[in-house]
């Protein structure tokens, strides 16, 4: 808000813009007063402002590769006594990231061109009584081994699962395994 009151108080004027938004102008001059004197800001944003640039030089000097881990503890290696997450919110609000190990997992590769299917129940996952609506998914879940791909079968009424497979690779076998193991029992 401060900063639409910034482009259109020429045009409009500050107390007519706060008239409308919920913003006392009260509020918006003691803004434009911390901006200009930076003694009148809170003891938290000068520290953090001090640590802003600290951050920006470690950062900058690992090839700008560190996550907020890896800063948090050169820092306190230079003698700054500071909270993880406090180097955690500064480098989110900066849009400063570290680099993020491995190759990043495509799971699903979407064709434009082919149909999706039909919602055969119109998003009324409700059964009167057991076995009349069963709705199945599949996900992968990360290991130490690598990934595993999981599909289950879901009976709507009783709100369970009722068939499941587990595999390393996402091929449509499984799925129909899933199926296959509510079917016969």
């Amino acid at each position: 808000m401060i900063a639409f009151i910034d482009d259109h108080r020429e045009a409009y004027g500050v107390e007519p813009i706060c008239g409308v938004l919920p913003i006392a102008p009260s509020t918006y001059y003691e803004h434009v007063a911390k901006r200009a004197n930076r003694e009148r800001r809170s003891e938290r944003a000068r520290r953090d402002e001090a640590l802003e640039a600290d951050i920006r030089r470690v950062f900058a000097e690992n090839f700008e590769v560190y996550g907020a881990r890896k800063v948090w503890r050169q820092l306190r290696r230079e003698g700054r006594v500071v909270a993880r997450c406090t180097v955690e919110r500064l480098m989110r609000i900066i849009g400063l990231q570290g680099v993020i190990r491995g190759k990043p997992v495509r799971t699903t590769i979407s064709d434009r061109a082919t149909p999706c299917p039909q919602d055969r129940v119109n998003r009324q996952f409700q059964a009167p009584a057991p076995n009349m609506l069963w709705v199945s998914d599949f996900t992968y879940v990360a290991t130490w081994q690598g990934f595993v791909y999981v599909a289950f079968v879901i009976d709507t009424f009783a709100r369970r699962i009722v068939g499941w497979r587990v595999s390393r690779t996402a091929h449509a076998g499984f799925v129909l395994d899933a199926l296959e193991q509510p079917l016969h029992d």
